[in-house]
């Protein structure tokens, strides 16, 4: 193979890993289901060998179970992955913000403020989807000093996060309400330069995120790993925390 050739099917992998990964993470390919690499091949109009070079990177993310016959299930979403995402999201994060805010500059906190601005926007005309854009930016903008293999893992856990924000609150635009509020609570907390503040903030808007999504997923359902979390970064949290 020339390296002409090695080039462009990389980047043919590449693409379709990014065009599966969007519609796992959007709900497009539901959670839970069962389609063959055959079906996936014809709909994207690709071939299967980058195909299964891209459900193989998939497959490490979670987001794919290759099964027996080249059948591939899209993960289910579960109480033990969700608990996951969002333990680890509070730990990393909270580091994160504790480097990150004593360096914002003015123009970086006026940054923020124009990406809560348009949140404010999507949200009142329900536009959910072009509200993700500026609602990732705005997160990863709370941590970008911790560095870019941070921001990597912060981003992925962000992404994955979509396949739950999209189940549980699109349909429930309240809820979004309430998390526009938090987002408030913490880019006040971070232009009054109030790193605990800040930290706890965050921690209640992914927990009270966490709840809501443990609480359909098995009502009833008790975190100890997110009361251990919420315990060690923000003390006191759990106890304000309803849905």
């Amino acid at each position: 193979m020339m390296k002409g050739e090695a080039s462009r099917d990389g980047q043919n992998v590449l693409l379709i890993h990014d065009l599966l990964r969007h519609s796992i993470l959007r709900g497009s390919l539901a959670p839970g289901q069962v389609t063959s690499q055959l079906e996936l091949a014809r709909d994207l109009g690709v071939g299967r060998t980058p195909l299964r070079e891209a459900l193989r990177l998939l497959q490490r993310e979670g987001l794919v179970v290759q099964e027996p016959n080249r059948r591939v299930r899209i993960a289910e979403l579960s109480i033990s992955d969700a608990e996951q995402i969002y333990t680890m999201r509070i730990a990393l994060e909270a580091a994160a913000i504790r480097m990150t805010v004593p360096t914002l500059t003015p123009e970086d906190l006026a940054e923020l403020e124009g990406l809560y601005a348009q949140m404010e926007h999507y949200m009142r005309t329900q536009d959910f989807e072009r509200m993700d854009v500026p609602h990732r930016a705005f997160h990863l903008g709370l941590v970008r000093a911790a560095g870019p293999r941070w921001l990597e893992e912060i981003g992925q856990l962000f992404d994955h996060a979509e396949r739950y924000r999209v189940a549980f609150f699109r349909a429930r635009p309240e809820r979004g309400y309430l998390r526009q509020a938090e987002h408030r609570a913490m880019l006040d907390a971070a232009v009054g330069r109030d790193v605990e503040r800040t930290i706890a903030s965050m921690a209640q808007h992914y927990a009270h995120t966490a709840l809501v999504v443990f609480s359909q997923l098995q009502p009833g359902y008790t975190s100890t790993r997110l009361n251990a979390i919420l315990e060690v970064v923000a003390p006191g949290v759990m106890a304000k925390l309803s849905f």
